[in-house]
């Protein structure tokens, strides 16, 4: 007999009387959603009824907006070109190349674009969270309320890096959001978010948190709530609700190959974006402290060479001159394991470890050096607002001597004077050819090697110590336009 019609009856007439205990508790006037589990049978199996989210729309939905933000474009307009010959012919590609400039476009007048997205009321007074990049360049920013009215809105700060804005409206009394935490989030959870994709307003979908402390390319400083939730182009910037009504994350991305959603999205967890938030509010801008170092993820290969027991910290593979890290003492090939206590699992753990420092706070680094590890204090700067460009030397330069490690693969040359000016470094050694088991490691002719394992690299001789003292477990540290790596080499 399916034990699952009887189950449904027994869930039926929990709901019908109200239920008791934990039950009960579910469907009182303090919880926007409604949902019963049934114990499990004796097999493992689990059944429970889907949630109802109508609840929490109608409590939460009025204090979600609908954001228009326009911006002043101006486009060359294609004009007609005195070409004779038609588009399809193979000479009209010849023809239109070699027309003067202004023959062939035409500036058009400016003309507004509009781009669509969401946001809540966190505050009665009439400020707003949404997502940076809906409302950046905006020359305009209109926000629509749920009971029709459209009020301009000032756009009082915002952070790119977190990808979080702050908007402000001349209104009082209005519906806010309940603050949620995001930590209490377990993946399976059931979510809902409230937005307008594609201008749609007052939409709703559901979902469940796909996984939590996620990392995206480019994106250090948040650890993004995976979800598949549909969100779609205008959902950006709206919230993401749990169970209890409150929100737990700022809707932000999407990962799709065609531009529409395919089941991943990501949103910002609202702690962070509620700290971004304050700043905003009260200076305009985020300030965020600034260790001086660039980082590199440890691989398996990377932690046997520098003699760790497992995958884990943050790679240093340069410090920047006369910042914090330099003073410090931090070096080249040092592996930062902790911060303040807190375990640094991986590298992207360390920028935003550091970017939740104020400037001017003392950190205490564990660091992994040459076998052993140690405590080094470092006193952090002020994170400026955009990344300054490191400058590009020349990689391949022409020197006479040239010295072949065979078992490498690899014919190195020294740096001239000129080249350690450019590069910004003491020394090194130029890979005139990488083959075998460089090449395959994902050397390239050109690289730069400034280090062996955690050994700085200044010449040969000095290339020629480190290699002998690494015993067969080696990782070069390599400058490559104006990127810093350590590559491991496995050697047969």
């Amino acid at each position: 007999m399916n034990p699952y019609p009887r189950l449904l009856i027994v869930a039926a007439i929990a709901v019908a009387l109200g239920g008791c205990g934990k039950i009960e508790g579910l469907f009182k006037d303090e919880k926007p959603v409604s949902t019963v589990a049934i114990p499990a049978q004796a097999n493992g199996q689990v059944a429970m009824l889907l949630p109802d989210f109508t609840l929490l729309v109608e409590r939460e939905g009025p204090s979600v907006v609908n954001i228009q933000a326009s911006r002043a474009e101006s486009t060359p307009r294609q004009s007609e070109l005195p070409i004779p010959v038609p588009e399809d012919d193979p000479l009209y590609e010849f023809f239109r190349r070699f027309m003067p400039p202004n023959a062939q476009q035409d500036p058009a007048p400016a003309q507004d674009s509009v781009s669509f997205g969401s946001g809540f009321v966190f505050s009665q007074d009439g400020y707003i969270l949404t997502n940076a990049h809906v409302v950046s360049g905006s020359s305009q920013i209109k926000v629509m309320l749920t009971d029709k009215r459209e009020l301009r809105a000032r756009l009082i700060g915002l952070d790119k890096r977190t990808d979080v804005a702050v908007l402000k409206i001349d209104a009082a009394n209005l519906p806010t959001v309940k603050i949620g935490t995001p930590d209490s989030l377990k993946v399976g959870e059931w979510v809902a978010a409230i937005g307008a994709p594609f201008g749609f307003e007052n939409t709703v979908t559901a979902g469940i948190v796909s996984a939590k402390g996620r990392s995206l390319p480019d994106e250090s400083y948040v650890p993004f709530i995976q979800t598949d939730v549909a969100i779609n182009p205008g959902n950006s910037g709206g919230p993401l609700f749990n169970l209890k009504g409150e929100v737990v994350g700022i809707n932000s991305q999407i990962y799709s190959r065609s531009g529409g959603f395919m089941g991943i999205s990501f949103a910002i967890p609202i702690d962070l974006a509620m700290k971004v938030a304050d700043q905003l509010k009260t200076s305009g801008k985020v300030s965020r402290g600034q260790l001086g170092v660039h980082i590199q993820e440890v691989s398996k290969e990377l932690a046997q060479s520098f003699g760790l027991d497992r995958p884990r910290g943050a790679l240093v593979v340069r410090v920047e001159p006369q910042g914090p890290a330099s003073k410090a003492g931090l070096l080249v090939g040092d592996i930062i394991l902790r911060l303040n206590g807190q375990l640094v699992e991986n590298s992207r753990d360390l920028p935003r470890m550091v970017g939740d420092q104020p400037p001017g706070a003392t950190i205490k680094l564990g660091v992994w050096r040459k076998g052993s590890e140690r405590n080094i204090d470092a006193t952090l700067i002020e994170l400026p607002g955009e990344q300054l460009a490191t400058p590009q030397g020349n990689n391949s330069p022409a020197l006479p001597q040239s010295y072949r490690f065979d078992q490498l693969g690899l014919t190195l040359s020294e740096l001239s004077a000129e080249d350690k000016e450019a590069l910004g470094v003491r020394g090194g050694l130029v890979i005139q050819q990488a083959q075998g088991v460089s090449a395959q490691a994902g050397l390239q002719n050109g690289d730069v090697i400034i280090g062996l394992n955690q050994t700085e690299i200044g010449n040969i001789r000095s290339f020629e110590r480190a290699l002998q003292n690494a015993k067969g477990n080696i990782a070069l540290l390599v400058r490559r336009q104006d990127s810093t790596l350590y590559v491991p080499l496995r050697l047969n």
